[in-house]
């Protein structure tokens, strides 16, 4: 935290938890008058009103404005709860930063992921065979909806969130569903972090490095798939596309249906369409691949991408 500097005025993701309590009672006092609080009331469960009520009487003793966001964050068919929530709570934090500018402009939001959370998420990523950009996991600082996001609290355990808020004798509320270990997130915490922390201490410094070591990849890579973008062209010519490597296509491939079609391939659809390119060596060669909710089609010297529940093309 102390290398937080922040554009203000801050707003701080307020679940009600020991995560975004601390979090918010660090930034009150280090920023007085400088920092608001956000708090998304998703209606999933019954316990949501009393974290409500901890959020209202935390910020009302810490003389902070508080913004409570209600909404429906139930899962769509085939999306996991988690990631609905997620989505829901990202555009409910917008909705605010939008609605400040006619009022004391929010320019930052601080939200509570800390070093346990960034090695959950790592260990998700490894578990469904992710590639680096995956593995770099979350990122402290990023730009979103003209908003600077931050997590100043990545590098710090749980464990210890939790022992300094005892110290400052300051009370949370605790969601009942992370215990609850049909979630994938929780078993990793009830049954992964405490043999890791048995026989790797310091595990959270050194995933920390991994995931940071990841995202520099990734980062290189997204710079040279934009640079074979431009040499092969978007639509991707086949013909350039031939005359890179087998990995360099996939990476340029990848960005160009992310970038234009905002849908990202399997790993076995992106190997079919590979091995389709590597054979398209006459006119006649037909390319129709199923790629995320469209397919990647032929269309002349070139690939194409069409969504059927829209007729793009």
């Amino acid at each position: 935290m102390q290398a937080f500097a922040p554009a203000l005025p801050l707003a701080v993701g307020l679940s009600g938890g020991a995560d975004s309590t601390a979090l918010l009672l660090a930034c009150a006092r280090r920023w007085p008058g400088q920092v608001q609080a956000i708090h998304v009331h998703h209606g999933l469960q019954e316990a949501a009103d009393g974290f409500e009520r901890h959020c209202t009487a935390l910020c009302q003793g810490l003389s902070v404005p508080l913004w409570v966001e209600r909404l429906d964050a139930r899962h769509a068919p085939g999306q996991s709860p988690e990631d609905a929530a997620r989505q829901a709570r990202y555009k409910a934090f917008e909705a605010v930063a939008l609605a400040s500018q006619s009022q004391i402009a929010i320019k930052s939001i601080a939200i509570a992921q800390h070093a346990d959370d960034q090695v959950e998420t790592l260990l998700l990523a490894l578990s469904r065979g992710a590639g680096v950009a995956g593995l770099a996991a979350m990122p402290a600082r990023w730009e979103r909806a003209g908003v600077v996001w931050h997590r100043p609290l990545l590098p710090v355990a749980a464990g210890d969130i939790r022992s300094w808020l005892r110290a400052q004798e300051q009370g949370w509320v605790e969601d009942p569903t992370n215990t609850d270990e049909r979630y994938t997130r929780n078993r990793i915490r009830a049954q992964l972090l405490p043999v890791l922390e048995a026989a790797f201490p310091a595990f959270r410094d050194t995933f920390a490095r991994s995931a940071s070591n990841a995202a520099q990849a990734a980062e290189l890579l997204e710079e040279l798939a934009q640079q074979d973008l431009a040499r092969v062209g978007a639509p991707p010519q086949i013909a350039a596309l031939q005359g890179l490597s087998r990995s360099r296509q996939a990476n340029v491939l990848r960005h160009w249906l992310r970038q234009f079609h905002h849908t990202t391939p399997a790993a076995a659809q992106l190997g079919e369409l590979l091995d389709q390119i590597a054979a398209c060596t006459t006119r006649g060669h037909r390319i129709h691949i199923k790629v995320g909710r469209g397919f990647v089609v032929r269309t002349g010297p070139a690939l194409d991408w069409c969504d059927p529940q829209v007729g793009e093309l």
